[in-house]
């Protein structure tokens, strides 16, 4: 969840020594519900957007005061967490649960529109049709490799602007390229 919550719109690269960091200093969830504001911030400062630093003491105090400590092993009781969207709860429940969960964030929504051709326009994350392919993509065997992987391929190959659609392994199939 903390990872998470730092990765919202910031590379890995950047996030791996700050992570690092914040899990030192906060090494649990009650060390995290008993911090100030200003702790916190003095950590995570490198990453911007600082609106996200509430989300850490907000989430560790709810699971502390709601849930007696004990992180939820469920999608909807995740979703009740403050600062934990669908997205994140659907990554904590197929990487650390290795249950299925629609995953779906704005990279994996572009493959899936692409890959089916689907051509929807806008704001599609959210959109009926992503969610339903979403889900069964990840009702797989081993569904965190699966989003690792979509995640990876996204990033190297089905690039928002500049698809490098003639290295892709999945051209052949993907309706993308066929029209």
């Amino acid at each position: 969840m903390i990872a998470e919550f730092m990765l919202h719109r910031t590379k890995a690269d950047q996030v791996v020594p700050v992570y690092n960091d914040f899990i030192k200093k906060f090494p649990d969830v009650y060390s995290l519900a008993r911090a100030e504001p200003e702790e916190v911030l003095s950590v995570t400062r490198h990453l911007g957007l600082h609106w996200r630093g509430k989300h850490f003491i907000e989430s560790a105090n709810y699971i502390v005061n709601k849930l007696n400590g004990i992180f939820p092993e469920d999608y909807d009781e995740l979703r009740k967490i403050p600062g934990v969207g669908e997205y994140i709860a659907g990554a904590i429940v197929t990487v650390c649960l290795n249950k299925a969960a629609p995953v779906v964030d704005s990279n994996i929504a572009r493959f899936i529109n692409r890959y089916w051709g689907l051509n929807l326009k806008g704001e599609i994350r959210r959109k009926k049709e992503i969610v339903n392919i979403a889900g069964e993509l990840f009702r797989g065997e081993n569904p965190g490799e699966i989003l690792f992987s979509m995640v990876d391929f996204t990033s190297l190959l089905c690039k928002p602007r500049t698809p490098l659609c003639e290295q892709c392994p999945l051209k052949s199939m993907c309706s993308f390229l066929t029209k």
